[in-house]
């Protein structure tokens, strides 16, 4: 019993976004929060597509000026979170503004013990799961971009935390020739996925107290995925906390692990976006 007021005292503290009050009037009221979102944030405009029966939207940057062929980044928050908190923790549109960045917004989504009824935004964790429905905005996005905008297929990358960061493994188990890297955050492979998997750049951060995914877990995930694209087995320092496994291939894995928790940790999102660039320098 101890252990487990333990835990919960940790998951509350790690993830108060969670147990927030959902808003009282569902999709008018995300909506509303999202229109606001893209005045507060300088730079993002909020946009939305169609895909089937339902209108899927995201928060997104657009270089100002004219930059041939750009760089696409996706940024995907975690279970109960929102494209603008993934806008402000993220900053690629700061940090990265000849890139195209998107923060999509999920939708209400079941996950065990968190949110049973499905009341919070989230993303599906496996193929097939929410009948793929995230798979398909994913493409609904990208085919935008691609017909808009121009971008280098060659320069689509894709990120998210927790529930996001799952669903990062999936896009590249599902959509893996359209992903140049991929940099999941606090997060698992679903096994069951991974016969579909190709070699890809992967640079994963997991905490060593992490409450929700839990550390071992997840290193045995960078375990599985060192091996599929032909890693070293001994890594070199590439940074504070993290490890790089190179790979003949060109598909190296970075580590970056920290002590803390589920959180995103200082320093991640900036390492996170120079693997990217020089993934796109290549």
């Amino acid at each position: 019993m101890y252990r487990g007021l333990l835990f919960l005292l940790s998951f509350l503290t790690v993830c108060p976004a969670l147990f927030a009050q959902p808003p009282a009037e569902g999709t008018k009221s995300l909506r509303e929060k999202l229109n606001k979102s893209s005045k507060e944030i300088a730079g993002l405009k909020r946009m939305t597509w169609k895909v089937g029966d339902t209108t899927r939207e995201a928060l997104v940057h657009v270089p100002a000026t004219t930059v041939s062929k750009p760089a696409l980044i996706f940024a995907f928050h975690g279970h109960g979170g929102t494209a603008e908190f993934s806008a402000r923790k993220f900053k690629f549109h700061e940090s990265w503004p000849d890139a195209i960045t998107v923060y999509p917004q999920g939708l209400p989504t079941a996950a065990p013990f968190i949110d049973p009824e499905g009341k919070r935004a989230g993303w599906q964790k496996a193929i097939g799961d929410q009948q793929d429905r995230d798979l398909e905005f994913y493409d609904a996005l990208l085919k935008s971009f691609q017909k808009d905008y121009g971008i280098d297929e060659k320069k689509v990358f894709v990120t998210g935390h927790s529930n996001g960061g799952f669903f990062t493994y999936v896009l590249w188990a599902a959509r893996n020739d359209t992903i140049a890297a991929v940099a999941p955050i606090a997060a698992l492979l679903d096994l069951k996925d991974f016969k579909g998997m190709k070699p890809k750049p992967c640079l994963h951060v997991a905490g060593e107290k992490d409450p929700l995914v839990r550390y071992q877990q997840q290193i045995r995930t960078i375990e599985e995925i060192r091996k599929l694209n032909g890693c070293d087995s001994t890594g070199k320092p590439a940074g504070t906390h993290c490890t790089e496994y190179p790979s003949n291939k060109g598909t190296e894995v970075i580590t970056f692990l920290h002590s803390g928790g589920h959180e995103i940790p200082d320093g991640a999102v900036q390492r996170i976006q120079e693997f990217f660039q020089a993934v796109a320098k290549r």
